[in-house]
């Protein structure tokens, strides 16, 4: 629980935080192509479904911002193998996601790389079932994300990218194939 504590004492602080070194506020709104996979099976499982995320976005520089965010993914109860055969294996996660990331974007004019690290919590179910763990569990957990894409357009509001969100409390890792749009915000 300490952890949970911490993570929303950072959310608040970063949110509410009025700092001069935020030179521009935004909003990033994705939408993608959910998935998760057990950490240990006997082959390549995965559960898919649907993911969407919300970003407040708060740039420091051209190449570094940071993004409190709130999302949802939502992965089928029946795993699947990478030929689309099912499988009696299988990880599913229905959760909120809250928490909050640094991003380091290269500044290059039209198409931008960038990686993300972060921390925060699932709120929700999660399934895991293989031949050496069995979890179902309810409530909240922590995750770790990691992102990595690119920024499209002159001034960068298309984000293309993939995310992944490290459960291990559940032995799972769900993550998206996501496209976003990023809105200004005017002071």
């Amino acid at each position: 629980m300490k952890k949970i504590k911490w993570v929303w004492i950072a959310i608040l602080f970063v949110t509410t935080a009025n700092a001069q070194f935020i030179k521009e506020k935004s909003v990033n709104a994705l939408i993608g192509y959910g998935l998760s996979y057990p950490n240990n099976s006997l082959g390549d499982v995965y559960n898919d479904g649907l993911y969407l995320q919300g970003e407040l976005v708060l740039k420091a520089a051209s190449w570094v911002s940071f993004r409190p965010y709130a999302g949802f993914i939502f992965t089928g109860n029946q795993g699947k193998d990478f030929n689309g055969d099912p499988t009696d294996e299988s990880a599913s996660s229905k959760a909120l996601l809250l928490g909050g990331k640094a991003r380091l974007r290269g500044p290059i004019p039209y198409v931008a790389p960038y990686l993300e690290l972060g921390v925060g919590t699932s709120i929700g179910s999660f399934r895991t079932m293989t031949y050496f763990d069995d979890f179902d569990k309810t409530g909240v957990i922590y995750h770790m994300p990691f992102s990595f894409g690119l920024e499209l357009g002159k001034n960068h509001n298309v984000d293309l990218g993939f995310t992944y969100y490290f459960q291990p409390n559940v032995e799972q890792m769900v993550g998206a194939f996501a496209v976003g749009l990023n809105i200004p915000l005017r002071s």
